[in-house]
């Protein structure tokens, strides 16, 4: 069975300007939560550090997981919830720095999985809905010319527009008009609710159609979105 263990003893690691990237992952997952098995073959969450520290990056870039095709090495105990927060193996994944190593090897494929990718290998995980969060918002301009940025809870900062569009789900059940946006390749961060509030307030009329211009699109609401929209409503959980 796998086991988490704090190891106080573990080696520091020196930057000498080389893959700075992985060596902080390394150094976090070696001083913060070292793998550990008490019995049997390696499994993929038994190496998530070297996961981490094999994709490079140094430069402080992301790295191209779009452009790996590693085999698939299986699923890990990994989770990221409807709240934006992470966890392995039930266990909350505290750290911010982590949390954002861990999102830049993030991929969703064409079968709508999310998972952690490397040159040489990757793992799926678990996401309640979108992996990433939109808390906050900019608006700059009025009309067709209004670009709308967005910065996300791992730190992305994305202009929406043709490449990076809105889009929206109607959740009549629970959440009503639900707005999300597109950061790289397929993953989304989900627009928190003030941020609907604040985007709701945005909302114009294209050939009768109801949306949001940004970065010279317009972006369609879905028919009967408005009901939800509003602040004060009945849908506020």
């Amino acid at each position: 069975m796998l086991q988490i263990s704090v190891d106080h003893t573990a080696p520091r690691w020196r930057n000498h300007g080389r893959n700075s990237k992985a060596d902080a992952a390394a150094r976090l997952m070696t001083d913060e939560t070292r793998l550990s098995t008490s019995a049997g073959p390696a499994r993929p969450a038994d190496s998530l550090a070297a996961l981490i520290a094999r994709a490079g990056g140094g430069d402080g870039k992301k790295p191209p997981v779009d452009r790996w095709n590693p085999p698939f090495c299986g699923d890990i105990d990994m989770a990221i919830h409807e709240d934006g927060s992470w966890s392995y193996m039930g266990s909350p994944i505290g750290r911010e720095a982590l949390v954002k190593l861990f999102a830049s090897v993030l991929r969703k494929d064409e079968d709508g999985c999310h998972y952690l990718v490397t040159p040489v290998e990757k793992v799926r995980i678990r996401v309640a809905d979108a992996p990433f969060l939109a808390v906050e918002m900019h608006s700059l301009g009025q009309g067709d010319s209004r670009t709308l940025t967005f910065r996300s809870n791992v730190g992305d900062v994305v202009a929406a527009g043709p490449e990076n569009p809105l889009r929206f789900r109607l959740d009549e059940e629970n959440d009503g008009l639900v707005p999300y946006v597109l950061v790289r390749g397929r993953l989304e961060a989900r627009l928190t609710r003030p941020l609907l509030y604040d985007l709701a307030e945005l909302i114009e009329e294209k050939d009768g159609v109801p949306g949001v211009w940004s970065g010279g699109a317009f972006f369609p609401l879905p028919e009967g979105a408005l009901g939800g929209t509003e602040r004060g409503g009945a849908d506020q959980s």
